[in-house]
């Protein structure tokens, strides 16, 4: 009897310690959370390129961006826009899950709604880089260039495009916390991945150095501005290495102010279907289809995803604004999968957290707030090219011109839409080209058609 119970005293004793030090390994283990950046960044082999307190190209005052990772003992996702307990109970779960090796399944969808403001995260700034940058022999080269400030923002070897192979599920949950077109919140996974899925790796580089440049790719970038109207800029864009175009880019019978030619054309399926009835009337049969033509999608919305899905498997559209629409019939017969090309959400948002980032995130309508499609064509060209210049941009004398090139006989407005910042976006133009990182056209006299100096 009195062995039987130095046993069960034994038993209970090594139960008491094994229970005390299971409790101990987890306050442990909870002291040493990894956030999800540096999770992630471990998955992917992610490298931190930059430095946290990047100077943000913005007029209004220098402000800095929040660090990119914070440190491993403080990890948190910071939700103070948060107006929903709820959302922030998600993504206390999905932090949880993050400590896993893998994150297997699809974080619970967030809501825009639960936002008063863009919500910031610690991996905001974390964005996708794939080494080495591209080398170049140009002496010019945007990227030589000196200026401080831009050299602190500007990632040269960003990862600019979305394929099927740069995507996994820990991928889709960190992307899941930026609204469109920044990542995927409000979306599915399924509905989604059934279109990124089906995106090929692109060739890359997009652009390649021309016999006889030195080594230097040369680019122009076009945009739809009334400044080009009268300009007589035609000859010289076309004498780029590359022109860039976005949206309604009518060409035939205004060649004399905008060129002729077009190597890259970027487009949202909004822009490319409704430019088609908008601009009926001045002559826009159709984009531009030069020989060899580079199609740049930006996939704004759930939409976007819809049109690549129909696009890429060649057939109508099976739900969505385009139901039963058939894509590859609005790129006039030169649509090829091996030069066509969909920007990555990462990008995006580098752009907009980097160079464009409008007071109007904090407020109500925070979710529709994103850079132009010509603004971001601007970077993708500051990214692929070694010099830019723009042409048919907003400049500060704007109200000289009318809305856009095509408006010959009558003098429009520009119109000032809630989701863009255009005045932040003419006067980041006008930083970069007092910083000689990009030429900017401007005119001085809207009569004469006389240029300041560029």
């Amino acid at each position: 009897m009195a062995v039987r119970t130095h046993r069960i005293y034994f038993g209970l004793l090594v139960m008491s310690v094994s229970i005390l030090l299971l409790i101990l390994s987890w306050d442990y283990l909870s002291l040493k959370r990894i956030s999800w950046t540096n999770f992630l960044r471990k998955q992917t082999g992610q490298e931190r390129l930059f430095d946290s307190d990047v100077t943000l190209w913005v007029e209004r005052g220098i402000s800095t961006l929040p660090p990119a990772v914070s440190n491993a003992k403080q990890a948190k996702v910071a939700v103070s826009t948060t107006t929903k307990p709820v959302t922030k109970l998600k993504t206390d779960q999905m932090k949880t899950s993050a400590r896993g090796a893998v994150a297997e399944t699809p974080m619970p969808v967030l809501s825009k709604k639960s936002f008063k403001k863009l919500p910031q995260w610690d991996f905001e700034d974390v964005y996708n880089q794939d080494a080495p940058p591209r080398q170049t022999t140009c002496a010019q080269s945007v990227r030589n260039s000196e200026d401080e400030s831009f050299k602190k923002a500007f990632l040269p070897n960003m990862r600019l495009f979305m394929h099927k192979d740069n995507i996994n599920m820990s991928e889709w949950n960190r992307l899941s916390h930026f609204n469109n077109p920044f990542g995927f919140m409000e979306f599915k996974y399924d509905d989604v991945m059934a279109s990124v899925r089906l995106i090929p790796k692109p060739k890359e580089p997009l652009l390649s150095p021309k016999a006889g440049s030195g080594g230097c790719i040369r680019c122009a970038v076009v945009g739809t501005a009334g400044i080009l109207n009268g300009s007589k800029m035609g000859k010289e864009i076309d004498s780029h290495d590359y022109v860039f175009r976005m949206n309604g880019a009518i060409i035939k019978g205004y060649e004399e102010d905008v060129g002729n030619k077009t190597s890259v054309y970027v487009h949202t399926a909004h822009s490319i279907t409704t430019s088609m009835y908008l601009l009926k009337k001045y002559g826009y049969s159709s984009v531009p289809n030069d020989e060899g033509i580079k199609y740049v999608l930006i996939p704004e919305g759930m939409r976007d995803f819809n049109w690549l899905q129909g696009l890429l498997k060649g057939e109508r559209i099976a739900a969505g604004p385009y139901h039963n629409k058939r894509p590859r019939t609005y790129y006039a017969g030169q649509y090829n999968e091996s030069r066509f090309y969909v920007l990555h959400q990462d990008f995006l948002r580098y752009v907009r957290n980097r160079f464009l980032k409008s007071p109007n995130l904090n407020a109500s309508f925070w979710a529709i707030v994103r850079p132009t499609n010509g603004a971001f064509t601007v970077f993708l060209a500051l990214h692929t090219c070694d010099t830019v210049s723009l042409y048919g941009f907003m400049t500060e004398d704007y109200k000289k011109y009318s809305n856009y090139y095509v408006e010959k006989h009558v003098k429009t407005h520009v119109v000032f839409y809630a989701n863009h910042d255009y005045i932040l976006e003419m006067k980041t133009w006008k930083k970069l080209h007092d910083n000689k990182i990009i030429r900017l056209y401007q005119r001085a006299d809207s009569d004469t058609g006389t240029e300041k100096q560029k």
